[in-house]
């Protein structure tokens, strides 16, 4: 089951890009201090919401799951300590 709906997504993915890339084909000049870059406007939409996935992602990581992973692994030595 759960391989059909990780196929299911991938290929909803690669339909959504196929249609952004294609619908956004005209290009843009991307400036980034040190290097400039011509991209077409759908890669660097992708771009764009690739690495914002990637950064929210990772702040809540860094935010939420670390501290309760420390908070957890504390509780378990404390656990340990007691027995």
């Amino acid at each position: 089951m759960k391989k059909i709906g990780f196929i299911l997504v991938a290929c909803i993915a690669i339909v959504v890009g196929l249609l952004v890339g294609t619908l956004n084909s005209s290009p843009v000049q991307l400036d980034l201090l040190w290097v400039q870059l011509e991209l077409p406007l759908g890669l660097a939409i992708l771009l764009g919401f690739s690495i914002g996935i990637l950064l929210g992602l990772s702040a809540v990581y860094i935010a939420r799951v670390l501290p309760l992973r420390l908070q957890l692994r504390k509780a378990r030595a404390a656990l340990a300590k007691k027995d």
